[in-house]
């Protein structure tokens, strides 16, 4: 019986193995892996990310409240703005019409809107009437 040899393939001069030369790994920068990172959706699989969302949302969250409260505060400036505006023309609205009050309730222009009326002003002055006895308390009791 024979035993079993390995025999060694023939090495043709043509078909000399070459040596392949290592390709040169790219040196990453680490801006551009954390880029493309976040841009192909891998951060989100990390623990530290995962652990760290509820916190990103409160931060959101009040980001959202800051800005909201910042658009509620202009809106009342403007408010205020709108109402001091309509309170100097209803201010001066006010004094234009005392002012016509002051001037027609004079004696003079009195006079002058009563006339047509037939009714005349009084030449004689008032005077005070000056009771000795108090009378009202006797007519009280009567009754």
């Amino acid at each position: 019986m024979t035993s079993n040899t390995y025999k060694e393939p023939e090495v043709k001069e043509e078909q000399v193995p070459v040596k392949k030369t290592p390709k040169k790994k790219r040196m990453r920068n680490p801006l551009f892996k954390g880029i493309q990172s976040v841009m192909d959706g891998t951060i989100l699989t990390r623990d530290v990310v995962v652990k760290g969302l509820p916190f990103v949302f409160y931060i959101t969250l009040l980001a959202i409240l800051y800005i909201a409260n910042s658009y509620y505060a202009e809106k009342k400036i403007i408010e205020i703005e709108k109402v001091k505006k309509e309170l100097k023309v209803l201010r001066s609205e006010n004094i234009a019409a005392q002012s016509k009050l002051m001037y027609y309730s004079r004696q003079s222009e009195v006079i002058k809107r009563i006339e047509p009326y037939g009714i005349k002003e009084s030449l004689i002055p008032p005077r005070k009437i000056i009771a000795e006895k108090d009378t009202t308390k006797k007519k009280a009791k009567r009754n």
